[in-house]
C-alpha cells in the first residue's frame, strides 16, 4: 500500500492526553536562568507557534522537550508520558541513556542549520537513521526515502549532495530526515532563519502540507505570517516566561500586554 506523509503521523493523543504538557519548567546553565516556571499544553494535530526575542527561552525549550537538555525542575511530559523520567509513587527516575533514544525517535526536529551529513546523498540522509536505529532494511527505508522527497519536491535530488542543494533544498531534506522515523511531534526551531528570503517560501508550503495532514508541531518561528495562517495556537515568551498567549490572529492583530505589542511593533 501506497503511503503518505499523512501516514507517518502516529495515532496519538486521541483520548484527550496532550500532546506536549509543561508544567512550571525551568532550566538553567550555570548562573543563568533560562526557563522560569514554563506551563503550557500542545493538543494533537495542533500547530502550536512559539515567538519572542532571540535569548527569551524558545530554542531552550524545544530542546527540553526531546531531552537533549535536562530540566531543572517542573514536569514535562511528551503524549501522557514524561520526557527523560519514569515515575515510581512519589519519585522520578531518570531513564538510562537507551531508553531516552527510543522515546526520542517520536519527536522529529528540524533545526535552524541543516546537520545533514555532507558524504551522504540526500537520500542516503533520509534513509540513515531508519536503517541504523530502526532497524530497517535499505529497500523498505529508500521506498519511504523515496516517497519523502517526493512529498517535499526533491524527488529529482536524490543522488545529490549537500553540497549540491541550495539552502532551502537542504532544509527540505532535513524535514524529510525527520519525517522518516514516522514521529507523532515535529519541533521546528527557527526553521527558515539561515535562508535566503527567496528560499523562504518553499520550506513554509512543505511545513503546511504537514500541517493539513495532521502533524502536530511546535514551530519557533519570526514567519508571523505563516503564524497567522496555519498557527492554531501562538505563545510570546520573553526571558524565560510565558508572556501572553492565544489564537495567533488574535495575538498578533490585537496583543493585550505592552512587551508583546513593543516585540511585534518591530517584526510586522
Amino acid at each position: 500500500m501506497t503511503r503518505t506523509v499523512k501516514d507517518t503521523v502516529k495515532d496519538s493523543g486521541m483520548n484527550g492526553t496532550p500532546m506536549v504538557r509543561a508544567e512550571g519548567v525551568h532550566k538553567s546553565f550555570g548562573a543563568s536562568h533560562i526557563l522560569k516556571g514554563i506551563d503550557l499544553e500542545v493538543a494533537p494535530r495542533e500547530v502550536f507557534c512559539l515567538i519572542g526575542p532571540s535569548g527569551s527561552g524558545k530554542s531552550t525549550f524545544l530542546r527540553c522537550i526531546n531531552h537533549l537538555e535536562k530540566i531543572n525542575a517542573g514536569r514535562l511530559s511528551v503524549d501522557g508520558e514524561l520526557v527523560g523520567y519514569r515515575q515510581k509513587g512519589d519519585k522520578l527516575y531518570e531513564l538510562k541513556d537507551s531508553e531516552v533514544a527510543r522515546k526520542r525517535r517520536d519527536i522529529g526536529m528540524v533545526f535552524q542549520r541543516f546537520n545533514l551529513f555532507p558524504h551522504m546523498t540526500a537520500i542516503e540522509n533520509i534513509m540513515e537513521a531508519p536503517v541504523q536505529v530502526a532497524g530497517e532494511t535499505r529497500a523498505v527505508a529508500r521506498a519511504r526515502a523515496e516517497r519523502l522527497l517526493d512529498r517535499v519536491g526533491l524527488a529529482d535530488k536524490a543522488g545529490h549532495y549537500p553540497s549540491q542543494l541550495s539552502g532551502g533544498q537542504q532544509q527540505r531534506v532535513a524535514i524529510a530526515r525527520a519525517l522518516a522515523m514516522k514521529p507523532k511531534l515535529m519541533l521546528f526551531d527557527e526553521p527558515t532563519s539561515a535562508l535566503d528570503p527567496e528560499l523562504v517560501g518553499d520550506v513554509l508550503d512543505v511545513m503546511r502540507d504537514l500541517a493539513q495532514d495532521g502533524m502536530t508541531m511546535i514551530v519557533v518561528t519570526h514567519e508571523m505570517g505563516f503564524a497567522r495562517e496555519v498557527g492554531d495556537a501562538l505563545v510570546f515568551m520573553d526571558d524565560g516566561v510565558v508572556v501572553e498567549s492565544g489564537h495567533p490572529r488574535e495575538v498578533l492583530t490585537n496583543p493585550q500586554h505592552d512587551r508583546t505589542k513593543s516585540f511585534l511593533s518591530k517584526v510586522l
